[in-house]
């Protein structure tokens, strides 16, 4: 690209000077990213984007690497004030503590639990969420709004369950009717940073009227399907029970398994539903802490050698750190130990296909790759920018690979979301950490005094 250093442009910030994750995951040294109304105007050599461009406001990039800021595509911001709360209990844990924890939180709970998720996300270098859903998502989405990240929001979704609180489950079209509410109050909101998505929450949740409601309201506002997939035996033990069919088979029986279907977990799948799920360009989602710690070894390479795009996503923080770093690594070398070492490959699961799990894939699954996941002229303005300057990264031979084997949260300097500086040297730029943090211990409190009372 040639530039005339005679014309100056205006932009709103320039990023300038750093090294950068090109799309073709190569790390480029001494170039500047000019943002404008939002989304990334200019890449490109340091000194020709200073002469270019004329910006509001300037980020030093000396000694930092610019990288798409993180998808995590799969969480439950309500569960955050549950963190080591529930270590060492046997399965299945999301019946027997999760459901009842949600359906007693408050408003203002859910609401601080949130914020203080978000708040966490930005500092681990997460940008966008998919959140699968409580009963009320407002509280989540004022939080999402307020802290600058952008989100896919669905509303919790079951019309049975002898397990489910009655608050947490209404007939079909009610639970459909709410999230068309929810839709046309919150979708685009924030310079279009929030969108509303409808969900299917669990299959041993989900009748086949509601199934074929979920599935006909996504066709008709264009959204995804988010929905907890093949993440227990139990779950394939009762569909097949019940209903005469696997998980994905009742999914393709129902109209929901389609491009815009997002299977969080995907653990418990035959061959054959694999199959079913790449050709209709489905998008499974790993949760790696999860899912190893619980809910048994995803079939990634299988996935993967049928071209399909699998995202990667946190589930919440009741288990786990909120840090897709961590993540990424933990899946690199089960998926070696499982797969890779009994064949002699040690390439079961290589750098650059595990570096667009939680961002391009992960994108995918949100219908975003097109705005996010990578860093390109046109694209939305989601940028972390990493402290490279630390004595864990020199010396480098290779820097893509330090920046997936070694880099975590610690390292996360400065973020952009949406072309808005929303971390800057390490502190949140439009929330007060401090008072953030002391609400989540307030509200824990609170909880912890209802529930002693009760016993």
């Amino acid at each position: 690209m040639t530039y005339d250093t005679r014309v100056r442009f205006q932009c709103d910030l320039l990023i300038d000077n750093c090294k950068v994750v090109m799309p073709d995951l190569q790390v480029e040294e001494g170039l500047s990213i000019a943002i404008d109304q939002g989304r990334i105007l200019a890449i490109g050599p340091a000194s020709q984007l200073r002469k270019q461009y004329d910006p509001a406001a300037r980020v030093e990039g000396q000694d930092k690497l610019a990288m798409p800021g993180f998808v995590d595509a799969h969480t439950h911001l309500a569960q955050q004030l549950l963190r080591g709360g529930v270590v060492d209990e046997p399965p299945i844990i999301w019946q027997r503590i999760l459901v009842p924890f949600e359906s007693a939180l408050t408003e203002q709970e859910l609401y601080t639990g949130a914020k203080l998720a978000c708040l966490q996300m930005a500092k681990a270098g997460i940008t966008c969420f998919a959140d699968s859903g409580t009963g009320e998502m407002a509280p989540v989405i004022k939080a999402a709004i307020e802290t600058g990240m952008r989100a896919n929001i669905a509303r919790m979704s079951r019309d049975y369950g002898s397990f489910i609180p009655d608050r947490f489950k209404d007939p079909a079209p009610i639970v459909i009717q709410k999230t068309e509410e929810l839709y046309k109050a919150f979708h685009g909101a924030a310079n279009g940073r929030i969108e509303i998505a409808f969900s299917a929450t669990s299959l041993q949740t989900t009748s086949p009227e509601l199934l074929e409601g979920v599935a006909a309201a996504a066709r008709q506002y264009g959204t995804i399907i988010h929905i907890h997939l093949a993440e227990h035996l139990k779950e394939v033990q009762q569909c097949l029970t019940q209903f005469g069919a696997r998980p994905v088979e009742y999914l393709a029986q129902h109209g929901a398994l389609g491009p815009n279907l997002l299977g969080a977990h995907a653990i418990q799948l035959s061959d054959r539903e694999i199959c079913m799920l790449a050709e209709h360009g489905a998008k499974p989602v790993h949760c790696p802490t999860s899912n190893l710690g619980s809910h048994g070894f995803p079939k990634t390479t299988t996935m993967f050698a049928l071209d399909m795009q699998v995202g990667m996503g946190t589930d919440g923080a009741s288990l786990i750190d909120l840090d897709l770093f961590g993540q990424m690594r933990l899946l690199k070398f089960a998926v070696n130990a499982r797969f890779g070492l009994p064949a002699f490959d040690p390439f079961t699961l290589p750098l650059q296909t595990l570096f667009k799990m939680p961002t391009i894939y992960s994108a995918a699954a949100l219908q975003l790759q097109d705005e996010v996941g990578t860093l390109e002229v046109g694209k939305k303005a989601d940028i972390v920018l990493l402290n490279w300057n630390q004595p864990h990264f020199h010396p480098a031979q290779r820097l893509f690979p330090m920046l997936v084997m070694v880099a975590g949260p610690r390292d996360v300097n400065d973020v952009i979301i949406d072309g808005q500086v929303v971390v800057k040297d390490r502190r949140h730029q439009l929330v007060d950490e401090e008072e953030v943090m002391a609400k989540a211990d307030e509200c824990l409190q609170n909880i912890l005094r209802r529930a002693s009372s009760v016993q």
